[in-house]
């Protein structure tokens, strides 16, 4: 029987595939990526379909999300190259959630409705923010009025499923400024969208630039207000939270992201992709060149290959699940793992239950929104 978004656990697999190429790199970022070169993007998208054509074997699926990087910097044949081979290697049905990411000055209205007509249906915008003295902080490129123009864009190339990224916690962002932001993103009407915390890493040219600008972030105090404040709105215009930075419309929630906080499986492709099956995790090469030239020898793109142990798949079960306003259901768990979640962890949630953080009605574990704010130190009770 299904119970709303997240608590059936994910059986069809899901194919991430890997862009790493950016216009300019974001001063923030942490995620595996290089300057867009038109030569060496042509000999990746190459060794990303001799890939696919590898690691095909017929089993179902039904999304494939392009992550990156901007995916969006591909020709859209490129594109529909690849879901092509996607189709060919695995067996695809009728209903596949095709994602896209995409930065807002990259896109016009023929790449859009060339994307539309490759096959895409879902696009996912990284905006960050509504106001331009923040994004220049940010180092993106786009302005807020680009984001706008580039919704109204995807709106008219017959995209009905687009989610639109925020940030809080930004330099200098006060609350009332955040605000700002979510309120701008209700008034463009996206279907899906996710309000995330900026993290600053140690080694992040941010962390310098803030140094130089003596920038500074808002006390946590504000942060819990920001979180708390931006998602009543977006409860307001209709939207419903299904996981700790994610809200959708009625049924717009991302079918592939919920595989990973679903204990679902999935396979990633392309350079640091990370793949999950069958209690199996790898990862591919992370640098472009190392893995293009892997493809070309025929010489195993995988690495950190591992077999998780059942205590290992257990608690990735229940460190992703605990994030879905859904809960997690321990019957689910108890009939995949044998575990009763309560009776091993019970003792270690109940300062959480007194502090009304967390709640346990005997079938589902559930965090209520304020506890969303200490959802690291929960979890943490299932680590190590």
């Amino acid at each position: 029987m299904d119970r709303g978004p997240g608590r059936v656990l994910a059986s069809v697999l899901g194919i991430y595939v890997h862009i790493p190429f950016c216009s300019a790199i974001c001063n923030y970022c942490n995620f595996n990526r290089g300057l867009f070169e038109p030569g060496l993007k042509e000999r990746y998208v190459s060794a990303l379909l001799t890939e696919i054509r590898q690691e095909g074997d017929g089993s179902r699926a039904d999304t494939i999300f392009f992550g990156g990087g901007t995916p969006s910097l591909l020709e859209p044949f490129e594109i529909e190259a690849v879901i092509d081979a996607c189709a060919e290697g695995w067996d695809l049905n009728g209903d596949t959630e095709i994602t896209l990411e995409a930065n807002p000055e990259t896109v016009t209205p023929e790449r859009l409705a060339g994307f539309r007509g490759a096959g895409v249906n879902r696009l996912s915008y990284g905006v960050q923010s509504f106001r331009d003295d923040e994004l220049v902080r940010l180092s993106r490129l786009h302005s807020s009025a680009k984001a706008a123009e580039a919704f109204a864009m995807a709106r008219a190339a017959g995209f009905d499923n687009i989610s639109l990224d925020l940030m809080m916690w930004l330099p200098q962002q006060a609350v009332s400024q955040w605000l700002e932001s979510v309120d701008a993103l209700i008034a463009l009407g996206p279907d899906h969208a996710s309000l995330y915390m900026l993290e600053i890493y140690p080694n992040a040219p941010l962390r310098d630039a803030m140094a130089r600008g003596r920038w500074s972030v808002a006390p946590e105090d504000d942060v819990a207000e920001m979180y708390l404040a931006g998602l009543g709105r977006m409860d307001s215009a209709g939207y419903e939270q299904y996981e700790i930075s994610n809200v959708a419309r009625p049924g717009r929630q991302a079918r592939h992201n919920l595989k990973y906080w679903t204990d679902g499986e999935w396979i990633g492709l392309g350079c640091g992709a990370h793949s999950t099956r069958s209690g199996t995790r790898w990862k591919n090469l992370s640098d472009t060149e190392d893995y293009i030239s892997a493809v070309e020898r025929g010489t195993p793109t995988a690495t950190d290959r591992r077999v998780l142990s059942a205590d290992q798949r257990l608690e990735d079960a229940l460190f992703t699940g605990l994030r879905l306003n859904a809960g997690l259901d321990v019957g689910i768990v108890r009939q995949r793992y044998g575990v009763d979640v309560w009776a091993r962890y019970g003792e270690q949630f109940q300062p959480f239950l007194d502090r009304g953080l967390l709640s346990y009605d005997g079938s589902s574990l559930r965090l209520p929104r304020e506890g969303m704010l200490v959802a690291h130190e929960m979890m943490a009770v299932f680590i190590g």
